[in-house]
């Protein structure tokens, strides 16, 4: 396997009195999908969003394609998060006032592409994922599976290498949930993009190269604390 591209050393953050992170550690070799399983409250969204530059840790540090992460300025977070980073959430979290394919197109033209282009790369998605015919539904119009697999193709539609998916599947049954993972992962593999996957779901977790579990905030692979 690659080097990592994305990778967190010795993590500790604090919220108040709670320590969700206590010396984490991670490594996400590049075109590798690792899901982040354990316990509500273990500290592994925390980690997801630490590692994708959301949150600063107060120790330790997060590296990038051989960027220090918590070195970064906000605004520096900021654009390197839009530029490099995709991400997929439980909910789906598009803009229920725009159809599916300009939330699919809105990376890019955040990123400075222009409309016309920006929408036919949005398209090319579609197909791909099961949705052709859906590009003008607004989000209220699509069923829950179809808002996640529109929210995937907004995640990839710029070629991130890195893919960030927080509890992708856990708002869908159990078909739609594999169907997603099916085709999230399917795409994330044509793209050569690396995946950190947060669930709590041992199916869902299946569709990865390899598992971490976090408990107590510490990150722990094959039973061995990674601290």
């Amino acid at each position: 396997m690659s080097d990592p591209v994305l990778y967190a050393d010795g993590l500790y953050k604090r919220f108040g009195v709670t320590e969700a992170l206590r010396g984490a550690s991670l490594a996400v070799r590049r075109g590798e999908i690792v899901a982040v399983t354990g316990p509500s409250g273990s500290g592994k969204s925390t980690l997801l969003h630490c590692l994708a530059g959301i949150l600063a840790p107060d120790r330790g540090e997060v590296v990038f394609d051989g960027r220090h992460l918590e070195r970064l300025r906000d605004r520096d977070r900021t654009v390197l998060r839009r530029r490099s980073f995709g991400f997929v959430f439980q909910f789906g979290q598009l803009v229920p006032e725009l159809p599916a394919i300009e939330n699919v197109a809105m990376p890019m033209l955040l990123g400075g592409a222009g409309r016309r282009a920006a929408l036919a790369a949005a398209a090319a998605w579609f197909p791909r994922l099961g949705l052709d015919g859906l590009q003008w539904r607004l989000p209220g119009e699509l069923s829950g599976g179809q808002s996640q697999r529109v929210a995937i193709a907004r995640a990839l539609v710029a070629d991130p290498q890195v893919l960030f998916a927080d509890e992708p599947t856990g708002a869908l049954d159990s078909v739609a949930a594999d169907q997603v993972m099916e085709l999230l992962v399917d795409a994330a593999r044509r793209a050569g993009t690396s995946v950190l996957l947060v669930t709590h779901e041992a199916r869902v977790a299946a569709f990865a190269d390899r598992s971490v579990t976090v408990r107590d905030g510490r990150a722990a692979a094959g039973g061995v604390v990674a601290a």
